[in-house]
């Protein structure tokens, strides 16, 4: 993916850090710095953990400008309302487009720096303007955390995601007898400690299979209720109530 990801003078190393994690993490290559107010290659390392290949490939810059220069297509992450020479958009509204003009040239993600975010000048430079939905009263995000809702959102865009891993352990669907040997089971526990005492028998232990069948249990988990159900009656015969 032909795209560079730009901080315009980030003020904390552990922003930094975090972002550089999150490339990793959703498959951004690219990171460029204009004026950090610190940088250490290695603390950042110990901060994000194997991250390597990304730091090998950071640049550093003395203006945004410069950090631009060679790109095709900008974009300026802002929480801030935009004049109308910007086109505001949400991240997953503004994703086909960026992701379209990643394949025709260089792409620039710009994020301004924490205090401040970007400035109206900076925001001048940039094609389109991103807008990161947030609660009105309190819609300034971390550097950090802007970046991972973008990246998240590309990722989510341009990748085939992996399938979800099964379980550890599958089990067929429970039969129609081993449901209702686990709901007899539960009727059961519930009468020996008088749970219908003042309920209706009847109303509950439907309320009961329906919770049952909206599930639907595999095996393992019928056995399961059948076997915490018939504990219960163990227990209360042990201590001499049954």
């Amino acid at each position: 993916m032909n795209m560079v990801v730009v901080l315009h003078e980030p003020q904390d190393l552990v922003n930094i850090a975090a972002v550089v994690r999150a490339m990793k993490n959703f498959g951004l290559r690219d990171l460029r710095l204009v004026q950090p107010a610190e940088y250490d290659t290695f603390r950042i390392e110990g901060i994000a953990h194997k991250t390597s290949d990304v730091l090998k490939r950071v640049v550093q810059y003395d203006t945004l400008e410069a950090a631009l220069a060679d790109c095709h297509f900008v974009v300026g992450f802002t929480a801030r309302g935009r004049t109308a020479k910007h086109n505001v958009a949400r991240p997953r509204e503004a994703m086909p487009e960026i992701v379209a003009m990643a394949e025709r040239g260089r792409v620039a993600l710009v994020f301004g720096r924490e205090d401040k975010g970007l400035s109206n000048a900076a925001l001048d430079r940039c094609d389109r303007a991103v807008t990161i939905p947030t609660n009105p009263a309190h819609s300034s995000l971390n550097l950090a955390q802007a970046f991972c809702v973008a990246a998240y959102e590309l990722f989510l865009h341009r990748a085939e995601l992996p399938p979800l891993k099964p379980p550890r352990k599958q089990a067929p669907p429970a039969t129609h007898a081993a449901v209702e040997d686990a709901v007899s089971s539960a009727a059961d526990a519930l009468d020996a400690i008088e749970f219908f005492k003042t309920r209706n028998p009847d109303i509950v232990m439907r309320t009961v299979r329906t919770l049952v069948h909206r599930t639907p249990l595999d095996a393992r988990e019928a056995k399961l209720v059948k076997a915490m159900c018939m504990e219960v009656l163990r227990f209360l015969e042990r201590k001499g109530v049954r």
